[in-house]
């Protein structure tokens, strides 16, 4: 039996790499090497970008609870603690969006808030 070599799979793989480095600059597009680095470095930053992009979001949404909340004379922690109290199940994406979108719908639950707390 004649004897293969891994020409073809060697080629598939690099054209693989190349492909996913497409519009990186100089050699980091051309040469397999260097980008082979630069996809292993791009593809670990892509994964925890993903997960700081789910950070950053809940922190946006908090700042804004929080400044609609002060404007409703409450703090953040006592507006959600208040919140909790009257077993107000709301999660912090739909409570910002509230805060800019629904300004009178957000002070209810404020005042909601304010009267649990008392």
């Amino acid at each position: 039996m004649a004897r293969i070599k891994g020409g073809m799979n060697a080629k598939k793989k690099h054209n693989r790499t190349l492909k996913l480095a497409k519009g990186y600059r100089g050699a980091r597009s051309k040469q397999y090497r260097v980008a082979k680095q630069s996809v292993m470095r791009a593809l670990t930053s892509s994964y925890a970008g993903r997960k700081q992009r789910k950070r950053q979001m809940r922190q946006l949404w908090i700042a804004r609870i929080n400044a609609a909340a002060r404007m409703n004379g409450l703090s953040y922690s006592k507006f959600m603690h208040g919140l909790k109290l009257a077993n107000v199940d709301m999660n912090r994406k739909m409570l910002a969006e509230m805060a800019v979108n629904d300004a009178a719908g957000f002070a209810t639950l404020a005042e909601v808030a304010k009267s649990k707390l008392a």
